[in-house]
C-alpha cells in the first residue's frame, strides 16, 4: 500500500509569517567611531594657529629685553636681549608693582567667587524652580547685556563717592559681584546637565534646598563654574576703565599700575613692555595650574548627553 504525502493549502484569513532579512543593514560606516587621523594640512594650519597665538607673548618678551632705541629701531630685533632682568626691575619700582598685584589679586578673586556663588545659585533657579514671573526675569537679566557698561559709569562713581568708598578697592569688588552673563551661561548649562529626577529622588530622602544645591547641584555644575571662573578672573584682572576712575594712583589695580608707565610724554616702550609681561605671568599660571579643569569643562559643557 502506497501512501503519498500531499500539502495543504493555506486556509484563506490565515496571517503569512513575514520572513525578515537575516541582518539588519547598519546605518553606521565602516570604522565610525575610530579616532580621526589628521593629515598635513591639519598640522599646518594648527601649526599657523599656535604661532600666531604665541607670537604677540614672544614679541613682548623680546621688546622687554632690549633697550627703547633697539625696540623702535628701523630693524628691530628678533631675539631676545640681555636687559630683561633690569627693565623688570625698573618697571616694578617704578609703578610699584608689588601693591598693585596685591589688589589685583584681591580684586579678581573676590569677584570670581562672587560670581560662581551668586551665579550659580541663580542659574539653578531660573533652570529648575517654577516660580512666578521667571520667565520676565530672566528676560530683564538678558537685557542687561545689551546695555553699554559707559552708560552706568557716572551714577556708579556718584553712588561709591555717597557711601564713602572712592579709591578704595570696595568700589571696584561690590558692582561686578553678579555678571549677566554668569547668570545666563550658568542656567544654560544647568537646564541640560542636571536631570529633575535628581532633584526629585534628593527630596525624597528629605533634602532640603541648601543640601541639594550643596550635593546635587555643585557637582554637577562644577565643569560650567570652572570655565566661569576662568573668565570671570581674566575679564577682572585685565580691567582698566572702571578701576581707573573709582581707583587713585596711591591704590592701584596692575593695569592701573601699568597706565602710569605709559602716562608721560615719551615713555620707555621697552619698561612699559616689561610691566605687561609681569601682568601677564600670572595668568599664565592660573592657566596652567588649572588648564586641564579648564579644557575639560569647555568639553563637557559642548556634547550633550
Amino acid at each position: 500500500m502506497t501512501m503519498t504525502s500531499t500539502t495543504t493549502a493555506p486556509e484563506r484569513g490565515t496571517p503569512q509569517p513575514v520572513h525578515r532579512a537575516a541582518r539588519r543593514p547598519t546605518r553606521f560606516r565602516p570604522g565610525a567611531g575610530k579616532q580621526l587621523q589628521g593629515g598635513p594640512f591639519a598640522y599646518i594650519a594648527l601649526a599657523v594657529v599656535g604661532i600666531g597665538s604665541l607670537l604677540p607673548l614672544y614679541w613682548t618678551l623680546v621688546a622687554a629685553s632690549h633697550t627703547q632705541d633697539e625696540v623702535l629701531a628701523t630693524t628691530p630685533p628678533f631675539l631676545p636681549g640681555g636687559r630683561l632682568l633690569h627693565n623688570l626691575d625698573t618697571a616694578w619700582n617704578q609703578a610699584h608693582l608689588g601693591k598693585a598685584i596685591v589688589n589685583s589679586v584681591i580684586v579678581s578673586g573676590c569677584i570670581t567667587a562672587a560670581t560662581l556663588f551668586f551665579c550659580t545659585l541663580a542659574g539653578y533657579a531660573f533652570a529648575k524652580m517654577r516660580f512666578k514671573g521667571r520667565g520676565a526675569l530672566m528676560t530683564g537679566v538678558i537685557a542687561t547685556l545689551t546695555i553699554p557698561p559707559q552708560l552706568s559709569v557716572v551714577p556708579l562713581f556718584m553712588m561709591m563717592s555717597d557711601i564713602g568708598w572712592g579709591g578704595r578697592l570696595e568700589s571696584v569688588i561690590f558692582p561686578t559681584l553678579v555678571s549677566a552673563f554668569g547668570v545666563f551661561f550658568m542656567r544654560q548649562y544647568l537646564s541640560e546637565a542636571l536631570p529633575y529626577e535628581l532633584i526629585e529622588a534628593a527630596k525624597i530622602d528629605g533634602a532640603n534646598n541648601f543640601r541639594i544645591v550643596r550635593s546635587v547641584v555643585l557637582p554637577v555644575a562644577r565643569p560650567a563654574m570652572t570655565v566661569l571662573g576662568m573668565l570671570t578672573f581674566v575679564q577682572a584682572w585685565n580691567d582698566f576703565f572702571w578701576p581707573y576712575l573709582a581707583l587713585n594712583q596711591q591704590n592701584p589695580t596692575l593695569q592701573v599700575a601699568l597706565g602710569q608707565l605709559s602716562a608721560s610724554y615719551t615713555p620707555d616702550q621697552s619698561i612699559v613692555m616689561a610691566g605687561a609681561l609681569i601682568s601677564t605671568l600670572p595668568l599664565l599660571v592660573v592657566f596652567v595650574i588649572f588648564g586641564k579643569q579648564i579644557v575639560g569643562g569647555i568639553m563637557s559643557g559642548a556634547v550633550k548627553g
